[in-house]
């Protein structure tokens, strides 16, 4: 018979008959009085009817019967909330965490609280823990909502006071938890990286952010024209970030949109022109579209923004090897060489040492002979682009037919050379 008086008491509560509800729990009660879910249920239509105090007196017994009810913790704190005893509100929370860790609405109230409470850092952190709960149920609804008030704790506007006595918390903010996300892509967990992104942009479809993460991911699979989608996205949502422009920018230049590319490293440099990457990578454009003096200049940039920058080291040996001054690239390499050993890149050394063991043994000929000291000198005087040179050797080979090959590199540089004055 106790059972009827449940059933019908959830039925009413279901009606918003929160009135009818608490007669029929009651009578349940009566019944049984060791009926720890009649409490509970009775509890929760106190609450939503507004007797505060009766809601708390229930939840109390539900804990008498049952120490170990993580709803009903839950509950308690969330009717201590409403009744301005955050601390009580606190210790109920954190009695519910340790019995379920994994259990997200504890996790979300105890942000509300933290940040009730002035301590913002520590706040942010468990509405971070929400919304990876969340996110792991598939409850999109809650998980945005969580984002959304990180994001708003996360806001200049909003004055962040931090108590001295403030426990030692890590702050998993939503930078940190993106910046997770693209090292576990560099690690190799693409796939998981893609799918943690996919479910927070069904959260918050508007989150800029996280397609600019996804697209950083997706270039990382190869995946460069659904890359530049994302970026795409996270500028039509105003994320006018340089790292959306240096990596549409690389993936433009990986699909051969060099001028796409370009514009875009340009626009980089507008927002962050002390950013050594963007230099880097419009470096690698330039080198890709053969104007190997161009790309040495933006290497010799990024130098000067971080001089112990292993890549740009690398890439301008590179760079110098494709305009044979082999000398120059032989220096680089062994440059870069030195930094990625002192940092223990292992893989990119051996990459390094194999670029310079396969050009170290051809530098002496290219001192030597006069042949490839003229090619050099050509290919400075064309901007390192010798497709010109070709054009231009051809035109002296049609009026001069029968000369050597080292003739009409001369001739075109002595016209060059004339020209210049």
């Amino acid at each position: 018979m106790n059972n009827d008086f449940y059933n019908q008491g959830l039925a009413k509560a279901r009606e918003k008959d929160y009135a009818g509800a608490i007669a029929q729990f009651t009578y349940a009660i009566q019944q049984t009085p060791y009926y720890p879910e009649a409490y509970l249920q009775r509890g929760l239509a106190y609450y939503d009817s507004g007797a505060i105090l009766q809601a708390v007196a229930d939840y109390t017994e539900v804990l008498k019967l049952n120490s170990e009810s993580v709803e009903a913790y839950y509950c308690r704190a969330l009717a201590r909330v409403a009744l301005k005893n955050l601390p009580g509100a606190l210790e109920d929370i954190e009695q519910a965490i340790r019995r379920n860790i994994n259990y997200a609405p504890a996790h979300n109230l105890r942000g509300t609280v933290r940040r009730k409470q002035g301590y913002i850092q520590d706040a942010i952190a468990s509405f971070k823990q929400a919304a990876e709960l969340y996110l792991q149920q598939k409850d999109t609804n809650n998980c945005r909502l969580c984002l959304q008030r990180i994001k708003q704790l996360q806001s200049p506007a909003k004055p962040v006071t931090e108590s001295v006595s403030s426990p030692s918390v890590p702050l998993k903010s939503v930078n940190e938890y993106f910046t997770q996300l693209l090292d576990k892509a560099e690690q190799g967990d693409t796939k998981e990286a893609i799918a943690d992104l996919n479910w927070i942009l069904q959260a918050d479809p508007q989150d800029a952010q996280a397609y600019c993460c996804r697209g950083v991911v997706r270039c990382k699979m190869g995946n460069y024209r659904e890359a530049i989608a994302d970026f795409n996205q996270a500028l039509q949502l105003n994320f006018h970030d340089v790292a959306v422009y240096r990596n549409r920018g690389k993936a433009r230049s990986l699909l051969g949109d060099y001028q796409g590319a370009i514009a875009d490293f340009h626009q980089a440099i507008k927002i962050q022109p002390e950013d050594a990457l963007v230099y880097i990578a419009r470096g690698n454009t330039y080198r890709a579209m053969g104007n190997y003096l161009g790309a040495i200049q933006d290497y010799a940039k990024a130098l000067q923004i971080q001089p112990n920058n292993a890549q740009a080291y690398y890439h301008r040996g590179i760079a110098y090897t494709c305009l044979e001054e082999m000398q120059n690239a032989v220096e680089d390499y062994q440059k870069a060489a030195s930094i990625f050993c002192e940092q223990a890149d292992w893989e990119n050394y051996q990459q390094v040492l194999d670029s310079l063991k396969q050009i170290q043994s051809s530098v002496p000929e290219y001192k030597t002979q006069k042949s490839n000291l003229l090619r050099q000198k050509l290919l400075r005087l064309v901007g390192g682009h010798w497709e010109i040179a070709q054009r231009m050797i051809e035109q002296k080979q049609d009026y001069y037919p029968g000369m050597s090959q080292e003739w009409y590199w001369q001739k075109v540089i002595d016209e060059l050379e004339s020209d210049r004055w």
